[in-house]
């Protein structure tokens, strides 16, 4: 096998590689039954299997309480952006959001389709480098809840704690999906697309409390209705039958490598590497974001110049450190540091990063 590259891509992403070699063994004969286990009927005993395993992992792994159920969507985390305020939303209500950057504002334009919502934080005027403390949050009265970003992917900013108001949270965690535990008492819905944590691109992992899923609108298209996949387990339709197939693969990685608990300790860990890079580089490396409000999914930063980036990016490709290129939105460099991204691979960055400045000083 060629030799594997350390992966900083925001997403897809790297995957655990026992995960890879196991399903690249089992690709072409699933468990002897001579045909691949996506040739197969999601009805048949072998996926039915494969998907009952999978809702029993993220119980186990996440510790998400019987009063949720666990939802295998198609349409990735984008598609949940309207999902919501549809099922969610009744006359009279409110949706409240947290605008924190790119992905909360492609939340907030979707639900204004479909409800009345509203910004009951605003991260413009701060350029987006910090999330808000709880006093800052204004809610209103008649809202439904209140829906933030965990992380956001672009910005390299996240919720380091879980705002305390007096409506329900729901949380699009798509970027920082099981690398630490989750509040269950303050959420109603938790949802966030698979291709960052969990598996490949092509489905949303939602888990909503029950009585919120039977409680929804249902004058909407039935596959959009949360009540109607709930009621058939995911299985409304043709799931997506590889990401499931993947997610619950990794999810077994994560629980033999600690749990949730230990993807938290190992999440600050590998951050701490690179942000004491930064942070001791004597201003050559400049991350954006306020400490407390630092990521440890995406970790961003600049150089002084951006011709040094430049240089910086394509000496780190020749080193096999790949997809390390700012969103081209905001620019500058981007280190995503998922679950599966060894820590090896951080500390040769970090090395990487010491090593260039002392090339091409500023």
């Amino acid at each position: 096998m060629t030799e594997r590259v350390h992966n900083f891509s925001a997403g897809p992403c790297t995957l655990p590689l026992s995960v890879l070699e196991e399903s690249q063994a089992e690709f072409v004969d699933y468990h002897g039954a001579g045909m691949s286990l996506i040739e197969m009927s999601h009805r048949g005993k072998h996926f039915v299997a494969v998907h009952e395993e999978a809702i029993d992992l993220v119980r186990t792994v996440y510790g998400v309480p019987d009063e949720f159920d666990v939802l295998f969507l198609q349409g990735g985390a984008t598609l949940q952006f309207a999902m919501i305020p549809m099922n969610l939303l009744k006359s009279g209500e409110k949706g409240a959001y947290v605008n924190s950057g790119t992905w909360a504002k492609g939340a907030i334009a979707d639900a204004q389709h479909y409800g009345d919502v509203y910004t009951a934080w605003d991260g413009t005027d701060c350029n987006f480098t910090r999330m808000p403390n709880t006093d800052e949050i204004e809610i209103q009265s008649g809202t439904r809840y209140l829906h933030l970003t965990s992380n956001e992917t672009i910005g390299g900013i996240r919720f380091a704690h879980w705002p305390k108001v007096d409506v329900p949270l729901i949380g699009d965690m798509s970027s920082d999906y099981m690398s630490r535990p989750v509040p269950w008492d303050r959420f109603d819905l938790v949802y966030g697309g698979a291709q960052k944590n969990l598996g490949p691109a092509g489905m949303a992992l939602v888990i909503i409390r029950k009585t919120v899923a039977r409680e929804n609108n249902q004058n909407i298209g039935r596959y959009l209705r949360y009540d109607i996949q709930a009621d058939k387990d995911s299985m409304f339709n043709t799931p997506p039958v590889f990401p499931i197939y993947m997610l619950g693969k990794v999810l077994k990685w994560m629980r033999d490598q600690g749990g949730v608990e230990a993807m938290e300790r190992q999440a600050e860990d590998k951050a701490g590497i690179l942000y004491r890079a930064i942070d001791q580089s004597s201003g050559y490396y400049r991350c954006p974001v306020d400490v407390d409000s630092r990521s440890v999914m995406n970790v961003v930063f600049r150089l002084p110049t951006e011709d040094l980036e430049k240089t910086f990016l394509s000496g780190a490709d020749a080193a096999g450190l790949l997809n390390l290129k700012g969103h081209r939105s905001v620019g500058g460099i981007r280190a995503s540091i998922y679950n599966a991204l060894p820590k090896e691979g951080v500390q040769a960055l970090a090395t990487f990063m010491s090593e260039f400045q002392s090339a091409h000083p500023a």
